[in-house]
């Protein structure tokens, strides 16, 4: 089991305990490697559906007829 930090908290790559130079992350190395995922797209933030979106414009027309 790996030793948490003083607040608890663990790095989400390796599971060390963070530091507080790089939280959430225990080092550089980590910060850089979770930013070279994002930078690959590994990770991602979910769209929304597109017919979503055009509810939504069309609750804003109708807004604005009112």
């Amino acid at each position: 089991m790996s030793e948490r930090s003083a607040d608890g908290r663990l790095c989400p790559l390796c599971k060390r305990p963070t530091a507080e130079n790089f939280r959430p992350f225990c080092s550089k190395r980590c910060a850089d490697l979770d930013l070279a995922h994002w930078l690959k797209g590994d990770y991602a933030i979910a769209k929304r559906e597109e017919d979503d979106e055009e509810e939504r414009a069309d609750d804003i027309d109708k807004k604005d007829q009112v």
